[in-house]
């Protein structure tokens, strides 16, 4: 293969990328690297982040891609088949999914006013919901449109909590495992029930800074570690918080024919977090 070949490989001209999640820090960077490539790129995310995403908007102005905002509800079917229709109206078909929608809650983090046993069952409710339904339904809605298409490809977001729990905040690190293991599963089941050129694969990011964490891994007052980042940083051989640039080597590659034979895998993305056994 020469370099002309490889190249066309990463060229999304004319495919469409379906982001839930989209209008956020980790998301936007995703779908402006894909529509510098040239894609469709689907921006799905909450009514009101996506009302507020100027400047996501003006940023993809300036790329050679297409680019449509759905405002849309990662818990709902219903919502999320409109949105499915919404896109293949404008675009024709999706290609690819990127179930990047997630988070945690403080209501289901201990701390020194909130014990595990003390957690309460609707908070718990809401961070599983959030990672594992909301990673499953867009998976279904737009998983149906690709099995009807005979192809696809669908990139999930876990996260390092899957491969070491942190302390503290169990809801979420479960609920993580949970989509790296729900990861190999759509993707065999994909793969036999329907199209072996379907791929289901997931990227596990380790510790980046973003609106929900910043000021837990960092002082609001001056920008300096807290104790909890420190540790962080400590237990990362690479020294550093996470780029959101660093995620999009992995993303492309898995979304691309590059990875043509590659299915039901998870990739740390986390700077050698999971290899450091912390001696």
């Amino acid at each position: 293969m020469n370099l002309k070949e490889l190249s066309q490989m990463y060229d999304f001209t004319g495919k469409t990328v379906a982001v839930t999640g989209g209008a956020g820090v980790l998301g936007g960077d995703i779908v402006c690297a894909l529509a510098d490539l040239g894609a469709n790129v689907a921006i799905l995310d909450l009514q009101q982040a996506v009302d507020n995403a100027d400047a996501l908007r003006a940023r993809l102005d300036q790329t050679p891609g297409n680019a449509l905002f759905v405002g849309t509800d990662v818990l709902s079917p219903d919502v999320l088949q409109k949105s499915v229709e919404q896109v293949v109206a404008e675009f024709g078909k999706v290609d690819c999914l990127i179930n990047g929608a997630g988070g945690n809650s403080p209501r289901a983090t201990t701390s020194a006013d909130m014990s595990f046993f003390d957690i309460p069952p609707e908070a718990l409710r809401f961070v599983f919901d959030l990672n594992i339904v909301g990673t499953i339904l867009p998976s279904q809605a737009f998983g149906r449109q690709m099995a009807q298409q005979g192809e696809g490809n669908i990139l999930n977001v876990s996260s390092m909590n899957a491969f070491r729990p942190l302390t503290r905040i169990a809801a979420y690190s479960a609920a993580k495992a949970g989509v790296s293991n729900f990861t190999q599963w759509l993707a065999v089941h994909l793969a036999q029930e329907y199209s072996p050129t379907i791929r289901v694969n997931a990227i596990a990011p380790g510790f980046f800074l973003t609106e929900q964490n910043r000021f837990l891994l960092t002082e609001q007052e001056t920008g300096e570690l807290t104790a909890r980042g420190q540790t962080i940083i400590d237990h990362t051989p690479m020294g550093r918080f996470g780029n959101p640039e660093d995620l999009l080597g992995t993303v492309l590659w898995l979304l691309s024919p590059a990875s043509a034979f590659v299915t039901g895998i998870v990739v740390p993305i986390d700077g050698g977090f999971s290899a450091f056994s912390g001696v």
